[in-house]
Order: structure tokens, then sequence, then C-alpha cells
């Protein structure tokens, strides 16, 4: 039911979200204007939500807990009041006034616990259930001429939403040669040596400030990190750590790095030295995705760099272009 009425239920919950075709678009569950939060407001996946920048996600009543800072119980009550009054919107007085943006201290404290995870985490992902998950994909990472440094892998990370500890493939996000968030994919075993994404709403999730960062997964032919990248270089930036592995497997000469998302991935913050970009577009034809792809290109070409967008000839992405060849 909840679903059914997303529209009004965010023009509720979230004042300051804006629409983007079927989509709502706000900066976190916690009411300040953005777009790390995309929200389905019709479709198949009406009422799924999640936001990029904390890993929060769910269905309707999630959203409500979020926005609301209430636990199940108190969400079930509020949102039975609201379907039962029949009206488009609540009154003022039962809207949960918006939080206001974390302190900066909150914000290093959240890179400070980032950073503790991935010095935790195994710097090899030689026989893990996350080379084996990777793997699973497509992506047999002994093809690379050097593992990523920046995944690791972890075999009892705690995960909120699941309220366990489980395996999980992290990768660090780097923003000016500093680690300023990671990137979590919670993994269960399918079959013995069978690995894949746990089943929770957000299998994937991230801790810190991904803002303006990247998971540098291959530094192409100049060896360099991309810090010190020559004058001219160019890189190939994609959202998903699957299909830019899959790039860097199928293409080592070329400098390949992960935005996670297609809101950071207009925001990603390059050096100078970087004068050619490709961005691995996915193949989403929804209008806030293209409108976001448009955004970032547009961004690159103002830094004054030379910007192609290339998409898989197969599938959703170039994982699946990988998966595609891969099949006898």
């Amino acid at each position: 039911m909840l679903a059914a009425r997303m529209a009004s239920l965010v023009a509720d919950l979230c004042p300051a979200a804006r629409r983007e075709g079927r989509l709502a678009r706000i900066g976190s569950p916690a009411g300040e204007p953005g777009q790390s939060c995309a929200i389905h407001l019709a479709g198949a996946r009406a009422g799924r939500w999640h936001d990029f920048a904390s890993g929060q996600g769910g269905d309707a009543l999630d959203l409500i807990r979020a926005v609301r800072r209430v636990d199940l119980r108190e969400a079930l009550d509020w949102a039975r009041g609201w379907l039962g009054t029949g009206a488009d919107r609540l009154p003022p007085r039962e809207l949960a006034p918006p939080r206001r943006a974390p302190p900066s201290d909150d914000v290093e404290a959240r890179r400070q616990a980032a950073l503790k995870i991935w010095l935790s985490a195994r710097a090899s992902l030689a026989g893990t259930p996350a080379e084996a998950y990777l793997a699973g994909r497509g992506i047999d990472l002994g093809e690379l001429a050097r593992a990523p440094r920046a995944l690791r892998f972890h075999p009892a990370l705690w995960c909120a939403e699941a309220a366990a500890p489980l395996p999980a493939l992290v990768a660090a996000v780097v923003r000016e040669g500093a680690i300023c968030a990671i990137h979590r994919t919670y993994l269960r075993e399918t079959r013995p040596g069978g690995w894949t994404k746990a089943r929770l709403a957000s299998p994937k999730k991230s801790l810190g400030s991904l803002a303006g960062g990247v998971v540098p997964l291959q530094r192409g032919r100049s060896c360099k990190p991309l810090r010190a990248a020559p004058d001219g270089d160019a890189a190939v930036i994609g959202e998903g750590l699957e299909t830019c592995l899959s790039i860097a497997v199928a293409c080592p000469e070329l400098r390949v790095i992960a935005a996670l998302n297609l809101v950071n991935l207009g925001a990603v913050a390059l050096p100078a030295a970087i004068a050619r970009i490709i961005i691995a577009a996915d193949n989403d034809v929804a209008p806030g995705a293209q409108k976001l792809l448009r955004r970032a290109a547009q961004n690159f070409i103002e830094q004054g760099r030379d910007v192609r967008i290339a998409r898989s000839p197969v599938g959703k992405d170039f994982n699946d272009a990988m998966k595609e060849s891969q099949i006898p």
C-alpha cells in the first residue's frame, strides 16, 4: 500500500527531495537536499530506496524508520495512520524535523572507523571467498599483472542489517592519495567454494565519505599511482567494482578506477595530469541515470578533459560482457 503511494509518501517524509522521472533524490534520510539517496516512486521497484553515501536502503517502511528515526513498531503505527487518513499530506505537526548534517568530527570518526576496518582486513584475496565471488562473476584476478591493492577480504565483518558478522570484500576509497571511505560487499556461500552477494536489501554498503573518491584498480601502462599519473594520461571510470575489474582484466594497458555510483562519478576528483576520460557507462536507460551520466561527462569536459562514453555491447554492463565471452 505504501509503494502504491510513494510520490505522496516521499512528499511528506522528504520535502527537500527532487523528482527525476520515476526517482526522487535527496541528500540522505536526514532530510537535506542532495543526490546521494535515490527513492523509486513507480514501476516494479516502487518503494525501494538506497543511500549510496551510507549504504542504507530497503523498502518504504525502512524509509519511514530512517527518516523519522523510529523502531519498526513505531514505523508501522505511523504508516497505518498515514494510510488511514486518505489525505495526500499529513499535518505538519506529525512530520519529524529534518536532522542537521553531521558535524565534521563525525565525518572524521566515520573515516577513522573505515580505516580501522581496512587495516584489519586481509591484504591478499588469494584463496578467500572474495576471490571465489569475483571468479563467479567471470573475473580471474590471476590474469592481472598485479593484484589491486585497494581490495581486501574480511572473514567476519559486522553487518548491521544482518545483525551478524559476515565475510566481505572490502575496497578502499581514495581521495587525494588518502583513504576517505571503504566499500563493503557482503558475501554468502551458495555451495562449497561458490560465493555470491549476501541476501540483504543492500549487500553493498559504504562507510565514510565517498564524495570525490575512487577505488583505484589498475595503473595502466605507466604503472604509477593515480596521484603521480604522467601528463596526458588516460583513465577509465566506471560505477561498480565488478564492471571495472572486468575492464581491467580485458584491457591491462588502461588505468581503471571505480566511482561506485553515478552520483559520485560526476564528483570524482582527478589530478590535472589525467587528460582523457573514458566513462564505462552501464546500459541504464532510466531518465535519472541518463541525466547523471550527462552531468558527469559535462563536469569532466568543463575541466578541460577529453571525454568518451563506452557501453557494453551486451547485458547491463561490462561484467555481463565478460561473462558472455566465457560461455562455451
